[in-house]
């Protein structure tokens, strides 16, 4: 797989989560753990992204 390609894979990801931790956040009880885990996996992703992006 070509870095740009798992670059655009992890992008997909990450818009998935962001839409996943909006659903959790509207719900009347949200899952705190829940929304944890994924903005961690938010964040790892995205610290993911910008070091491929740096690399030559």
């Amino acid at each position: 797989m070509a870095v740009e390609d798992h670059i655009q894979t992890l992008r997909t990801k990450h818009a998935k989560l962001d839409s996943a931790i909006s659903r959790e956040v509207s719900r009347p009880l949200p899952d705190a753990f829940k929304l944890n885990e994924m903005k961690r996996e938010k964040l790892r992703i995205k610290d993911s992204i910008a070091e491929l992006e740096r690399r030559p």
